[in-house]
Protein backbone atom coordinates (compact mmCIF):
# COMPACT_ATOMS: atom_id res chain seq x y z
CA UNK A 1 0.00 0.00 0.00
CA UNK A 2 1.19 3.63 -0.22
CA UNK A 3 -0.34 6.93 0.35
CA UNK A 4 0.01 9.32 3.36
CA UNK A 5 -0.52 7.85 6.60
CA UNK A 6 -1.76 9.37 10.27
CA UNK A 7 -0.76 8.91 13.31
CA UNK A 8 -2.86 8.69 16.64
CA UNK A 9 -1.10 9.00 20.21
CA UNK A 10 -3.48 8.76 23.13
CA UNK A 11 -1.58 9.52 26.34
CA UNK A 12 -4.15 7.88 28.87
CA UNK A 13 -4.21 6.89 32.24
CA UNK A 14 -2.38 3.74 32.80
CA UNK A 15 -1.21 3.55 29.10
CA UNK A 16 -0.14 5.56 26.21
CA UNK A 17 -1.07 3.79 22.60
CA UNK A 18 0.34 5.07 19.30
CA UNK A 19 -1.18 3.90 16.04
CA UNK A 20 -0.72 4.87 12.54
CA UNK A 21 -3.89 4.76 10.18
CA UNK A 22 -4.37 5.31 6.01
CA UNK A 23 -6.44 7.83 4.96
CA UNK A 24 -9.36 5.94 4.95
CA UNK A 25 -8.68 5.38 8.61
CA UNK A 26 -7.69 1.73 8.47
CA UNK A 27 -4.98 0.85 10.90
CA UNK A 28 -1.69 0.37 9.80
CA UNK A 29 0.46 -0.65 13.07
CA UNK A 30 -0.55 -0.23 16.55
CA UNK A 31 1.99 -0.24 19.84
CA UNK A 32 1.12 -0.02 23.64
CA UNK A 33 3.26 1.08 26.63
CA UNK A 34 1.31 1.05 30.48
CA UNK A 35 2.49 3.86 32.67
CA UNK A 36 2.46 2.84 36.26
CA UNK A 37 -0.02 5.20 38.91
CA UNK A 38 1.40 5.12 42.18
CA UNK A 39 -0.63 6.04 45.61
CA UNK A 40 2.10 7.87 48.06
CA UNK A 41 -0.53 8.25 50.48
CA UNK A 42 -4.37 7.90 50.53
CA UNK A 43 -6.15 9.72 48.30
CA UNK A 44 -2.65 10.88 46.04
CA UNK A 45 -2.66 9.51 42.88
CA UNK A 46 0.70 10.45 40.80
CA UNK A 47 2.71 9.57 37.94
CA UNK A 48 6.53 9.37 37.18
CA UNK A 49 6.43 12.19 33.88
CA UNK A 50 9.87 10.83 32.45
CA UNK A 51 7.99 7.78 32.18
CA UNK A 52 5.02 9.34 30.35
CA UNK A 53 7.58 10.68 28.06
CA UNK A 54 9.33 7.23 27.63
CA UNK A 55 6.31 5.72 27.13
CA UNK A 56 5.90 8.20 23.79
CA UNK A 57 8.79 8.01 22.87
CA UNK A 58 8.71 4.37 22.49
CA UNK A 59 5.33 3.78 21.40
CA UNK A 60 5.87 6.08 18.46
CA UNK A 61 9.23 4.68 17.49
CA UNK A 62 7.81 1.45 17.27
CA UNK A 63 4.85 2.18 15.17
CA UNK A 64 7.42 4.41 13.14
CA UNK A 65 8.77 1.15 12.14
CA UNK A 66 5.95 -0.02 9.87
CA UNK A 67 5.62 3.10 8.02
CA UNK A 68 7.73 1.40 5.01
CA UNK A 69 8.96 4.97 3.98
CA UNK A 70 5.05 6.40 3.39
CA UNK A 71 5.47 9.73 4.58
CA UNK A 72 3.36 10.47 7.82
CA UNK A 73 1.49 13.89 7.40
CA UNK A 74 -0.71 14.41 10.11
CA UNK A 75 -0.57 13.63 14.59
CA UNK A 76 -2.77 13.83 16.85
CA UNK A 77 -1.91 13.69 20.26
CA UNK A 78 -4.84 13.35 23.30
CA UNK A 79 -4.25 12.94 27.10
CA UNK A 80 -5.42 12.14 29.90
CA UNK A 81 -7.63 15.58 30.93
CA UNK A 82 -7.16 17.16 34.13
CA UNK A 83 -4.02 15.40 35.48
CA UNK A 84 -1.19 18.30 35.75
CA UNK A 85 2.34 18.89 36.64
CA UNK A 86 4.68 21.99 37.09
CA UNK A 87 8.27 22.20 34.93
CA UNK A 88 10.96 24.13 34.17
CA UNK A 89 11.18 26.15 30.73
CA UNK A 90 14.47 25.53 30.98
CA UNK A 91 14.60 22.06 29.40
CA UNK A 92 11.13 21.24 30.62
CA UNK A 93 12.56 19.36 33.33
CA UNK A 94 9.74 18.47 35.62
CA UNK A 95 9.50 19.86 38.69
CA UNK A 96 6.57 17.59 40.03
CA UNK A 97 4.80 14.15 39.82
CA UNK A 98 1.95 13.91 37.43
CA UNK A 99 -0.99 14.89 39.64
CA UNK A 100 -3.71 12.62 37.96
CA UNK A 101 -7.46 13.30 37.53
CA UNK A 102 -8.48 11.18 40.33
CA UNK A 103 -6.22 12.86 43.09
CA UNK A 104 -8.08 13.70 45.99
CA UNK A 105 -4.93 15.58 48.12
CA UNK A 106 -6.10 19.68 47.43
CA UNK A 107 -9.70 19.10 49.32
CA UNK A 108 -8.94 21.26 51.85
CA UNK A 109 -7.56 23.80 49.52
CA UNK A 110 -11.26 23.94 47.98
CA UNK A 111 -12.92 24.71 51.10
CA UNK A 112 -10.97 27.89 50.99
CA UNK A 113 -11.91 28.84 47.52
CA UNK A 114 -14.56 31.40 46.53
CA UNK A 115 -17.32 29.48 45.86
CA UNK A 116 -18.44 32.03 43.49
CA UNK A 117 -15.94 29.92 40.96
CA UNK A 118 -18.65 27.38 40.09
CA UNK A 119 -21.03 29.58 38.85
CA UNK A 120 -18.93 31.28 36.76
CA UNK A 121 -17.04 28.15 35.26
CA UNK A 122 -20.42 25.96 36.05
CA UNK A 123 -18.15 23.38 36.99
CA UNK A 124 -18.41 21.86 40.92
CA UNK A 125 -15.80 22.91 43.14
CA UNK A 126 -14.38 19.09 43.12
CA UNK A 127 -10.73 18.08 43.12
CA UNK A 128 -11.14 16.00 39.83
CA UNK A 129 -10.32 19.82 37.87
CA UNK A 130 -6.93 20.96 37.04
CA UNK A 131 -6.99 24.19 39.10
CA UNK A 132 -6.76 22.84 42.55
CA UNK A 133 -4.37 20.58 41.68
CA UNK A 134 -2.21 23.41 40.17
CA UNK A 135 -2.84 25.46 43.28
CA UNK A 136 -1.80 22.60 45.85
CA UNK A 137 1.41 22.33 43.67
CA UNK A 138 1.92 26.20 44.05
CA UNK A 139 1.52 26.12 47.98
CA UNK A 140 2.78 22.59 48.82
CA UNK A 141 6.02 22.09 45.96
CA UNK A 142 9.04 23.71 47.47
CA UNK A 143 10.50 23.03 43.65
CA UNK A 144 7.93 25.27 42.20
CA UNK A 145 8.56 28.27 44.35
CA UNK A 146 12.10 28.25 43.61
CA UNK A 147 11.36 28.31 39.60
CA UNK A 148 8.45 30.65 40.22
CA UNK A 149 10.70 32.99 42.25
CA UNK A 150 13.34 32.10 39.20
CA UNK A 151 10.63 32.82 36.53
CA UNK A 152 10.87 30.09 34.40
CA UNK A 153 8.17 27.64 36.05
CA UNK A 154 5.74 26.35 33.82
CA UNK A 155 2.10 24.26 34.58
CA UNK A 156 0.02 22.80 32.99
CA UNK A 157 -1.81 19.68 31.52
CA UNK A 158 -0.02 16.37 30.49
CA UNK A 159 -0.58 17.76 26.74
CA UNK A 160 1.53 21.01 26.89
CA UNK A 161 4.29 18.96 29.05
CA UNK A 162 4.49 16.56 26.25
CA UNK A 163 4.65 19.57 23.19
CA UNK A 164 6.66 21.60 24.91
CA UNK A 165 9.48 19.03 25.88
CA UNK A 166 9.18 17.38 22.13
CA UNK A 167 9.78 21.05 20.67
CA UNK A 168 6.77 21.64 19.42
CA UNK A 169 5.09 24.57 21.74
CA UNK A 170 3.69 25.59 25.19
CA UNK A 171 0.39 25.65 24.31
CA UNK A 172 -2.59 23.27 25.08
CA UNK A 173 -6.13 23.53 23.40
CA UNK A 174 -9.64 24.78 24.10
CA UNK A 175 -11.00 21.69 24.75
CA UNK A 176 -8.43 21.14 27.55
CA UNK A 177 -8.72 24.27 28.90
CA UNK A 178 -12.52 23.73 29.42
CA UNK A 179 -11.76 21.65 31.76
CA UNK A 180 -9.15 22.67 34.09
CA UNK A 181 -11.79 25.12 35.77
CA UNK A 182 -10.12 28.18 34.49
CA UNK A 183 -12.48 29.44 31.89
CA UNK A 184 -15.17 31.17 32.53
CA UNK A 185 -18.58 29.38 30.83
CA UNK A 186 -18.54 29.66 27.08
CA UNK A 187 -14.94 31.62 27.13
CA UNK A 188 -11.90 31.35 24.85
CA UNK A 189 -9.04 31.99 27.12
CA UNK A 190 -8.08 32.23 30.77
CA UNK A 191 -9.94 34.35 33.11
CA UNK A 192 -8.33 36.73 35.41
CA UNK A 193 -11.27 35.96 37.90
CA UNK A 194 -10.90 32.19 37.98
CA UNK A 195 -6.91 32.50 37.88
CA UNK A 196 -6.93 35.19 40.56
CA UNK A 197 -9.05 32.73 42.62
CA UNK A 198 -6.76 30.15 42.80
CA UNK A 199 -3.66 32.32 42.92
CA UNK A 200 -2.57 31.22 39.63
CA UNK A 201 -0.75 33.67 36.62
CA UNK A 202 -1.67 33.91 32.98
CA UNK A 203 2.19 33.74 32.23
CA UNK A 204 2.59 30.07 33.81
CA UNK A 205 0.01 29.06 31.93
CA UNK A 206 0.00 27.34 27.90
CA UNK A 207 -1.53 29.14 25.56
CA UNK A 208 -4.61 28.48 24.53
CA UNK A 209 -4.62 26.96 20.55
CA UNK A 210 -7.33 25.29 18.07
CA UNK A 211 -7.94 22.00 18.53
CA UNK A 212 -6.74 21.09 15.49
CA UNK A 213 -4.22 23.02 12.69
CA UNK A 214 -0.86 23.61 12.17
CA UNK A 215 0.19 23.06 15.69
CA UNK A 216 4.30 22.73 15.71
CA UNK A 217 6.29 19.85 15.30
CA UNK A 218 7.43 17.09 17.01
CA UNK A 219 10.96 15.29 17.45
CA UNK A 220 12.96 13.14 19.42
CA UNK A 221 16.43 11.94 18.08
CA UNK A 222 14.83 8.12 18.51
CA UNK A 223 12.40 9.18 15.52
CA UNK A 224 13.37 8.81 11.84
CA UNK A 225 10.94 12.29 10.64
CA UNK A 226 10.33 15.11 12.36
CA UNK A 227 6.01 14.84 12.90
CA UNK A 228 3.41 17.62 11.96
CA UNK A 229 1.32 17.87 15.41
CA UNK A 230 -2.05 19.14 13.72
CA UNK A 231 -4.14 17.92 16.92
CA UNK A 232 -3.98 17.83 20.62
CA UNK A 233 -7.29 17.61 22.82
CA UNK A 234 -8.46 15.63 25.59
CA UNK A 235 -8.87 11.28 25.16
CA UNK A 236 -12.68 11.74 26.01
CA UNK A 237 -12.88 14.49 23.51
CA UNK A 238 -10.82 12.33 21.10
CA UNK A 239 -13.23 9.21 21.68
CA UNK A 240 -16.14 11.19 20.63
CA UNK A 241 -14.84 11.90 17.50
CA UNK A 242 -13.58 8.25 17.34
CA UNK A 243 -16.74 6.75 17.95
CA UNK A 244 -18.53 8.66 15.33
CA UNK A 245 -21.02 10.81 18.01
CA UNK A 246 -20.48 14.30 16.12
CA UNK A 247 -23.95 15.43 15.37
CA UNK A 248 -26.22 16.91 18.37
CA UNK A 249 -27.99 14.61 20.26
CA UNK A 250 -25.48 11.24 19.51
CA UNK A 251 -24.03 10.40 22.92
CA UNK A 252 -20.71 8.15 23.25
CA UNK A 253 -19.61 6.43 26.32
CA UNK A 254 -16.01 5.07 26.57
CA UNK A 255 -15.28 2.25 29.27
CA UNK A 256 -11.79 2.07 30.69
CA UNK A 257 -10.76 3.28 34.25
CA UNK A 258 -13.62 4.79 35.00
CA UNK A 259 -16.66 5.66 32.31
CA UNK A 260 -16.60 8.78 30.72
CA UNK A 261 -20.18 9.97 28.80
CA UNK A 262 -20.39 12.62 25.69
CA UNK A 263 -22.97 13.97 24.31
CA UNK A 264 -23.03 17.06 21.00
CA UNK A 265 -24.63 20.04 21.97
CA UNK A 266 -25.99 22.46 19.94
CA UNK A 267 -24.15 25.55 21.83
CA UNK A 268 -22.56 26.07 25.30
CA UNK A 269 -25.31 23.93 27.52
CA UNK A 270 -25.86 24.02 30.67
CA UNK A 271 -27.95 20.62 32.73
CA UNK A 272 -27.90 19.98 36.09
CA UNK A 273 -24.94 17.73 37.40
CA UNK A 274 -22.91 17.31 33.86
CA UNK A 275 -20.47 19.47 33.06
CA UNK A 276 -20.50 21.60 29.84
CA UNK A 277 -17.39 21.17 27.81
CA UNK A 278 -15.95 22.20 24.46
CA UNK A 279 -15.27 19.08 22.05
CA UNK A 280 -13.14 20.86 19.68
CA UNK A 281 -11.87 24.04 18.02
CA UNK A 282 -11.21 25.05 14.85
CA UNK A 283 -8.89 26.95 13.98
CA UNK A 284 -9.71 31.27 12.88
CA UNK A 285 -7.80 33.07 10.49
CA UNK A 286 -5.73 35.87 10.94
CA UNK A 287 -3.04 37.00 13.99
CA UNK A 288 -2.64 34.75 17.15
CA UNK A 289 -2.58 34.68 20.39
CA UNK A 290 -0.08 36.04 22.38
CA UNK A 291 -1.73 34.84 26.19
CA UNK A 292 1.58 32.77 26.80
CA UNK A 293 4.14 35.28 25.04
CA UNK A 294 5.99 34.00 21.83
CA UNK A 295 6.04 30.80 21.99
CA UNK A 296 3.37 29.63 19.70
CA UNK A 297 4.09 30.68 16.13
CA UNK A 298 1.12 33.16 15.26
CA UNK A 299 1.28 32.37 12.31
CA UNK A 300 0.39 29.06 12.83
CA UNK A 301 -2.44 29.27 14.92
CA UNK A 302 -5.02 31.39 13.20
CA UNK A 303 -7.76 34.18 14.19
CA UNK A 304 -7.62 36.84 16.69
CA UNK A 305 -7.57 34.71 19.67
CA UNK A 306 -6.42 31.54 17.34
CA UNK A 307 -9.64 30.12 17.79
CA UNK A 308 -12.56 29.29 15.06
CA UNK A 309 -15.90 27.53 15.17
CA UNK A 310 -16.12 25.98 18.78
CA UNK A 311 -18.16 22.46 18.93
CA UNK A 312 -19.61 22.14 22.69
CA UNK A 313 -20.52 18.78 24.50
CA UNK A 314 -21.93 17.70 27.89
CA UNK A 315 -19.55 15.46 30.14
CA UNK A 316 -20.64 13.38 32.52
CA UNK A 317 -18.08 10.89 34.22
CA UNK A 318 -17.88 7.44 36.63
CA UNK A 319 -14.99 7.62 38.34
CA UNK A 320 -14.27 3.94 38.56
CA UNK A 321 -15.14 1.54 36.07
CA UNK A 322 -11.74 -0.83 35.01
CA UNK A 323 -10.41 0.53 38.51
CA UNK A 324 -13.48 -1.07 40.48
CA UNK A 325 -13.12 -4.35 38.65
CA UNK A 326 -9.35 -4.61 39.33
CA UNK A 327 -9.61 -3.90 42.97
CA UNK A 328 -11.78 -6.42 43.24
CA UNK A 329 -9.84 -9.20 41.56
CA UNK A 330 -6.67 -8.15 42.74
CA UNK A 331 -6.84 -6.38 45.88
CA UNK A 332 -10.00 -7.82 47.60
CA UNK A 333 -8.80 -11.26 46.16
CA UNK A 334 -12.17 -12.34 44.51
CA UNK A 335 -10.66 -13.64 41.43
CA UNK A 336 -7.26 -14.16 39.97
CA UNK A 337 -7.31 -11.25 37.29
CA UNK A 338 -10.11 -9.25 36.08
CA UNK A 339 -10.88 -11.24 33.21
CA UNK A 340 -11.31 -14.00 35.51
CA UNK A 341 -13.65 -12.22 37.74
CA UNK A 342 -15.51 -11.08 34.27
CA UNK A 343 -16.09 -14.38 33.39
CA UNK A 344 -17.39 -15.20 37.09
CA UNK A 345 -19.89 -12.46 36.50
CA UNK A 346 -21.40 -13.69 33.33
CA UNK A 347 -21.71 -17.39 34.98
CA UNK A 348 -24.38 -16.23 37.10
CA UNK A 349 -27.83 -15.29 36.02
CA UNK A 350 -28.14 -12.00 38.68
CA UNK A 351 -25.97 -10.57 41.73
CA UNK A 352 -28.41 -12.75 44.11
CA UNK A 353 -29.42 -9.11 45.69
CA UNK A 354 -25.62 -7.97 46.11
CA UNK A 355 -25.47 -4.19 45.00
CA UNK A 356 -21.88 -1.68 44.68
CA UNK A 357 -21.82 1.76 44.87
CA UNK A 358 -18.53 2.19 42.55
CA UNK A 359 -17.15 5.25 44.60
CA UNK A 360 -13.64 4.29 44.92
CA UNK A 361 -12.77 8.05 43.62
CA UNK A 362 -15.73 9.62 44.79
CA UNK A 363 -18.88 10.13 43.38
CA UNK A 364 -19.03 12.06 40.11
CA UNK A 365 -21.69 13.33 37.54
CA UNK A 366 -24.48 14.07 38.62
CA UNK A 367 -24.08 13.56 42.35
CA UNK A 368 -20.63 15.29 42.58
CA UNK A 369 -19.62 13.82 46.19
CA UNK A 370 -15.93 13.73 46.38
CA UNK A 371 -16.19 12.53 50.00
CA UNK A 372 -18.13 9.03 48.94
CA UNK A 373 -16.84 5.83 49.72
CA UNK A 374 -17.36 2.33 48.08
CA UNK A 375 -19.82 0.17 49.22
CA UNK A 376 -21.15 -3.55 48.83
CA UNK A 377 -23.80 -3.98 50.18
CA UNK A 378 -26.80 -6.71 50.19
CA UNK A 379 -24.70 -9.47 51.46
CA UNK A 380 -25.74 -12.80 53.11
CA UNK A 381 -25.19 -16.19 52.85
CA UNK A 382 -25.65 -16.87 49.21
CA UNK A 383 -23.65 -14.49 47.75
CA UNK A 384 -20.35 -15.86 46.53
CA UNK A 385 -17.95 -13.63 44.44
CA UNK A 386 -19.57 -14.11 41.29
CA UNK A 387 -22.34 -12.39 42.46
CA UNK A 388 -20.35 -9.33 43.81
CA UNK A 389 -18.77 -9.34 40.39
CA UNK A 390 -22.05 -9.07 38.52
CA UNK A 391 -23.19 -6.44 40.73
CA UNK A 392 -20.07 -4.57 39.97
CA UNK A 393 -21.14 -4.39 36.16
CA UNK A 394 -24.83 -3.47 37.35
CA UNK A 395 -23.76 -0.65 38.78
CA UNK A 396 -21.36 0.35 36.16
CA UNK A 397 -24.63 0.35 33.99
CA UNK A 398 -26.74 1.94 36.60
CA UNK A 399 -24.29 4.85 36.71
CA UNK A 400 -23.88 5.47 33.23
CA UNK A 401 -27.54 5.69 33.15
CA UNK A 402 -27.49 8.03 35.77
CA UNK A 403 -25.78 10.56 33.45
CA UNK A 404 -27.42 9.17 30.65
CA UNK A 405 -30.90 10.51 31.88
CA UNK A 406 -29.52 13.70 33.10
CA UNK A 407 -28.39 14.67 29.81
CA UNK A 408 -31.98 13.49 28.37
CA UNK A 409 -32.76 16.79 30.09
CA UNK A 410 -30.82 19.34 27.89
CA UNK A 411 -32.29 17.86 25.00
CA UNK A 412 -33.21 14.48 23.09
CA UNK A 413 -30.62 11.38 22.72
CA UNK A 414 -30.67 10.07 19.71
CA UNK A 415 -27.81 7.68 19.70
CA UNK A 416 -25.48 5.43 22.41
CA UNK A 417 -22.12 4.56 21.16
CA UNK A 418 -20.10 2.50 22.94
CA UNK A 419 -16.38 2.01 23.04
CA UNK A 420 -13.02 1.16 25.57
CA UNK A 421 -11.79 -2.00 26.33
CA UNK A 422 -14.61 -2.96 29.00
CA UNK A 423 -16.76 -2.66 25.56
CA UNK A 424 -15.36 -6.04 24.83
CA UNK A 425 -17.43 -8.12 27.44
CA UNK A 426 -20.71 -8.98 26.35
CA UNK A 427 -22.14 -9.16 29.68
CA UNK A 428 -21.64 -5.48 30.59
CA UNK A 429 -23.27 -4.38 27.46
CA UNK A 430 -26.23 -6.30 27.39
CA UNK A 431 -26.66 -4.73 31.64
CA UNK A 432 -26.07 -1.44 29.68
CA UNK A 433 -28.30 -1.79 27.29
CA UNK A 434 -31.36 -3.13 29.67
CA UNK A 435 -30.67 -0.27 32.41
CA UNK A 436 -30.70 2.38 29.57
CA UNK A 437 -33.53 0.84 27.90
CA UNK A 438 -31.81 1.64 24.28
CA UNK A 439 -29.61 0.15 21.86
CA UNK A 440 -25.93 0.49 22.08
CA UNK A 441 -24.08 1.00 18.89
CA UNK A 442 -20.35 -0.74 19.38
CA UNK A 443 -17.50 0.52 17.65
CA UNK A 444 -13.73 -0.54 17.56
CA UNK A 445 -12.57 -1.12 21.51
CA UNK A 446 -10.40 1.92 20.96
CA UNK A 447 -11.73 5.11 19.86
CA UNK A 448 -9.31 7.54 21.35
CA UNK A 449 -6.13 7.05 19.52
CA UNK A 450 -8.44 6.82 16.33
CA UNK A 451 -10.19 10.28 16.88
CA UNK A 452 -6.65 11.90 17.99
CA UNK A 453 -5.59 10.22 14.16
CA UNK A 454 -8.72 11.63 12.43
CA UNK A 455 -8.90 15.10 14.28
CA UNK A 456 -4.94 15.23 13.75
CA UNK A 457 -6.60 14.26 9.82
CA UNK A 458 -8.78 17.53 9.80
CA UNK A 459 -6.03 19.57 10.53
CA UNK A 460 -3.78 18.59 7.82
CA UNK A 461 -6.29 18.89 5.64
CA UNK A 462 -6.74 14.86 4.45
CA UNK A 463 -10.40 15.49 5.85
CA UNK A 464 -12.50 18.44 4.52
CA UNK A 465 -14.17 18.28 8.03
CA UNK A 466 -14.89 16.64 11.50
CA UNK A 467 -18.19 15.16 9.53
CA UNK A 468 -16.37 14.26 6.52
CA UNK A 469 -13.44 12.31 8.59
CA UNK A 470 -16.60 10.63 10.50
CA UNK A 471 -18.15 9.32 7.51
CA UNK A 472 -14.50 7.06 6.95
CA UNK A 473 -15.42 5.40 10.09
CA UNK A 474 -16.62 1.72 10.22
CA UNK A 475 -20.21 0.89 10.62
CA UNK A 476 -20.60 -0.19 14.57
CA UNK A 477 -22.62 -3.84 15.58
CA UNK A 478 -25.70 -3.58 17.59
CA UNK A 479 -26.73 -4.66 21.28
CA UNK A 480 -30.06 -4.70 21.38
CA UNK A 481 -32.05 -3.84 24.78
CA UNK A 482 -34.57 -6.20 26.39
CA UNK A 483 -36.08 -6.42 29.34
CA UNK A 484 -40.07 -5.94 30.57
CA UNK A 485 -39.85 -1.49 31.06
CA UNK A 486 -41.88 -1.52 34.15
CA UNK A 487 -39.39 -4.14 35.96
CA UNK A 488 -36.50 -1.57 34.76
CA UNK A 489 -38.17 1.13 36.67
CA UNK A 490 -38.29 -1.08 39.40
CA UNK A 491 -35.20 -1.73 39.22
CA UNK A 492 -33.80 1.90 38.56
CA UNK A 493 -35.35 3.18 41.44
CA UNK A 494 -33.82 0.47 43.86
CA UNK A 495 -30.95 1.78 42.68
CA UNK A 496 -31.66 5.64 43.07
CA UNK A 497 -32.68 4.75 47.06
CA UNK A 498 -29.58 2.51 47.39
CA UNK A 499 -26.85 5.71 46.22
CA UNK A 500 -29.52 8.35 48.06
CA UNK A 501 -28.80 5.56 51.29
CA UNK A 502 -25.22 4.49 51.20
CA UNK A 503 -23.13 7.63 49.17
CA UNK A 504 -22.82 9.83 52.09
CA UNK A 505 -21.11 7.03 54.19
Amino acid sequence: MSGPLLLGIDEGTTAVKAALFDSELNTVAQARRTVALAHPRPGWVEQDPELVVGAVVDAVAEVLEHAAGREVVATGLDHQGESVLAWDADGARPLTPVIVWQDKRQESLLANIDPSVSQRSRLPLDPYFSAGKLAWLLEHDKGVSCVRDAGTLRLGTVDAFLADRLGARFATDLSTASRTQLLAFAGRDWDDQLLSAFGLRREWLPAIGPTFGSLGRLRHERWPQELALTAQLVDQQAALAGSGAVAAGALKATYGTGVFVLGRSDGPTLAEGLLPTVAWAAPGTGVGPKAAGERVATTEIGAADGLGEVAYALDGGVFAAGALLDWLARDLGLARDTPTLLAAAAGVNDSAGAIVLPALAGLGAPWWRPHAHGVIAGLHAGIRPAHIARAALEAIAWRVADIVEAMTAAGPVTSMRVDGGLSADPTLLELQADALGMDLLVGQADTTVLGAAMLAGVGAGVFDSVDDAALRLAPPAVVMHRGDPRERTRARERWRAFVAASSRL
